[in-house]
């Protein structure tokens, strides 16, 4: 017999589909998917059924055109979904908040084998779709009768510092679908700060911020329409992870510090900045050649004034700009709003996006003694991540209506930060990562398209097929 009629014979095709499904469900770690060996065994030796049910078993062995675009659309949608659901998905980068390592309209792929693959909690979903179907606004794209627990298979690694990690976002498990691009939690706290400042105001009697919040949360829920969304449904982020479990960070002055150390900078990291001008605009010209996209000039002509999200580099070319005059750093130190959006969310933590910390980033095994001055750091990691029951009577913590003085993470915990520090989202405002968020990481970019520019000069080339540091 030849090798090639051993390739093509069936014992030879079974046996090889046998091994690399056993492999496979190895992989996974579950030995029920060792009742797909019946499938197999089916599909390739006793033939009871039909699995090609879409043609007949006895129909003649001549081309169809139909039936072969069935066959290569049900092969296609099955080992796509397979890809993407355990080796590698596409991804788009749509905001600037990791700028400029990452750019506006940049096309990259992540990997779920660095870290192992996630299985969805959701598994019964409507094929490429993430949360909702094609061409509705708000109809779920899966079912919610079957939900599978929190189970992620072996991978390459752990997340380490500075990786560039995908994940869904942790506050995106209840959406105000009229406001999807806003944190659902943000809009109820900044309405009840508002109600508060309007009663400050009028001269009416002041309730606790705690009962806003409540007032608020009940009025969100009348006139808009909310939506809970499990885990694997949630928004995707893309974000640089700057701490891991069991690390303590800090932010002083814009810059990061871990476990005492100062972070290391990132050629592409930028910072707003005040460019003061001697009267003159900078030609346009000039920001392109910057990579300075138009949607981040901002110019007040009456002060001559630019503010200007730049790297390093960019600063130093500005600086020889003759129509610059000085170029200043932003730094926030207003800590009036840090009880409203700033993570704690908590009047006893006066934080801001540029003056953070000490914190603690929680670690799987880990116990922190708890008080009512820290609880608000970690209340919703008891509350939501790790589904507790938590209130707090006279002063004291109860945890499962037992009084408690302590805690023990179940779940590793991560803090992300976007490159452009001073116009990202991240974890310095709505807190902590945890592991089971966690999709993959960010490998290489594909394409890369300008949305300032036009036809062919769209196209980044310098950028494609570039990896990701």
């Amino acid at each position: 017999m030849t090798l090639k009629e051993i390739l093509k014979h069936k014992y030879f095709k079974f046996s090889l589909t046998v091994i690399i499904y056993i492999l496979w469900v190895i992989w996974l770690r579950n030995l029920w998917f060792l009742f797909g060996l019946l499938v197999i065994i089916d599909m390739h030796i006793t033939k009871y059924v039909n699995w090609t049910f879409w043609k007949k078993r006895d129909e003649p062995k001549k081309k169809n055109a139909l039936i072969e675009w069935i066959d290569a659309l049900i092969f296609a949608v099955i080992a796509a979904t397979l890809i993407r659901m355990f080796f590698i998905e596409a991804y788009t980068i749509p905001t600037s908040s990791m700028e400029k390592t990452l750019l506006v309209g940049d096309y990259l792929f992540v990997s779920k084998v660095s870290y192992g693959p996630k299985m969805p909690n959701t598994p019964v979903s409507f094929p490429f779709a993430h949360h909702t179907l094609p061409l509705t606004k708000s109809t779920k794209s899966y079912v919610e009768w079957i939900k599978r627990p929190y189970k992620r298979i072996a991978g390459f690694g752990d997340i380490k510092r500075n990786d560039i990690v995908v994940f869904n976002f942790p506050a995106g498990d209840t959406v105000v679908l009229e406001m999807q691009e806003k944190d659902y939690y943000g809009i109820v706290r900044e309405n009840a700060y508002e109600y508060m400042r309007r009663d400050i105001q009028m001269g009416n009697p002041i309730k606790s911020f705690d009962e806003y919040v409540a007032i608020m949360r009940k009025l969100v829920w009348e006139k808009y329409n909310i939506v809970v969304r499990p885990v694997d449904k949630r928004e995707n982020y893309i974000k640089r992870c700057v701490a891991i479990p069991g690390d303590t960070l800090k932010i002083v002055h814009g810059q990061v510090y871990v476990n005492s150390k100062m972070q290391p900078h990132f050629e592409k990291m930028q910072y707003d900045y005040f460019v003061n001008t001697n009267g003159k605009e900078i030609n346009s010209k000039h920001f392109e050649k910057l990579d300075i996209a138009v949607d981040d000039r901002r110019y007040i002509a009456s002060s001559s004034l630019y503010e200007l999200p730049l790297t390093k580099e960019n600063v130093e070319n500005l600086k020889n700009f003759p129509a610059v005059t000085s170029i200043t750093k932003y730094e926030n130190t207003n800590t009036n709003m840090s009880g409203i959006s700033i993570f704690p969310f908590s009047p006893e933590y006066s934080w801001n996006e540029d003056n953070f910390g000490p914190l603690y980033v929680p670690e799987k095994g880990a116990t922190v003694l708890l008080n009512l001055t820290n609880l608000p750091l970690y209340s919703r990691i008891i509350e939501t991540y790790e589904h507790n029951k938590l209130t707090v009577i006279d002063d004291k913590i109860f945890i499962n209506d037992k009084e408690a003085n302590s805690y023990t993470f179940k779940m590793d915990y991560y803090f992300m930060m976007g490159d452009n520090r001073h116009n990202s989202a991240d974890s310095r405002y709505w807190g902590f990562v945890p592991e089971d968020h966690v999709v993959g990481k960010a490998v290489f970019i594909w394409l890369s398209l300008d949305k300032d520019k036009q036809f062919l000069n769209k196209i980044r080339w310098n950028r494609m097929f570039s990896l990701i540091h």
